[in-house]
């Protein structure tokens, strides 16, 4: 049945040359954990992705039921984990999933460093790889308001402060996030799940869109 479907859409929009210049790809075998145990530090790039998938499927799942209001979000997380079926572990998923791909991701920063892949040619890669870092961080700060309980809002609260010390633009950064430079609100929140949801989404699949483009025309880079 899935042959008759791809030989269907084959034989209108030609797919196989596609397919086949992405899958049909060599792999080297240094990073081939068969052959070599180091080869497993080749893995946290594609492990690290592989989390990234699981927080962009379980985060479409959240914001079914989530309400971005101070009214309702604390409310719609906890009709999410106790009236939802399966509910409490695809937002366990998230939520942990969160903290995994931060962990995975900087492995992955190491592994480049120490085995210098960040040298030429792929300088434009490790600065395409910094960007998405920052994006992720970003995207842990903005998820960790949505909650809004307690430990979210104060915790928030240090985050903008820290914003705020930026040099030059500090202030105009904070209001930026809050929305009100004075207190932690409803615009904080709007705007907080505006970009975890939309901007900082955008960006990342921008990004790794580049950052595959890149590895896949360099190659993977050898050891040391």
């Amino acid at each position: 049945m899935l042959q008759k479907i791809y030989d269907w859409i084959d034989d209108r929009i030609d797919i196989t040359p596609i397919w086949r210049d992405i899958a049909d790809h060599e792999v080297p075998e240094h990073v081939n954990p068969a052959h070599h145990f180091s080869a497993f530090v080749y893995c946290f790039g594609g492990l690290t992705f592989f989390v990234v998938v699981i927080q962009i499927l379980s985060g479409m799942f959240l914001t079914m039921y989530y309400v971005p209001d101070i009214e309702n979000a604390w409310k719609s997380v906890y009709y999410l984990q106790t009236e939802v079926a399966h509910g409490q572990i695809v937002r366990g998923m998230h939520h942990w999933g969160a903290s995994v791909v931060i962990v995975m991701l900087l492995l992955h920063t190491l592994r480049v460093f120490f085995q210098g892949a960040y040298k030429k040619p792929r300088e434009l890669n490790w600065m395409v790889g910094v960007l998405i870092f920052f994006v992720m961080l970003g995207l842990g700060f903005t998820g960790y308001l949505l909650p809004w309980d307690n430990k979210a809002y104060f915790a928030t609260q240090v985050g903008l402060e820290i914003a705020e010390q930026v040099p030059f633009i500090g202030e105009q950064l904070k209001t930026l996030l809050a929305g009100d430079a004075t207190i932690v609100g409803a615009q904080t929140l709007t705007r907080f799940f505006a970009i975890h949801v939309f901007f900082l989404p955008g960006a990342l699949f921008a990004l790794l869109a580049v950052h595959f483009i890149l590895i896949r025309r360099q190659g993977i880079s050898g050891p040391l």
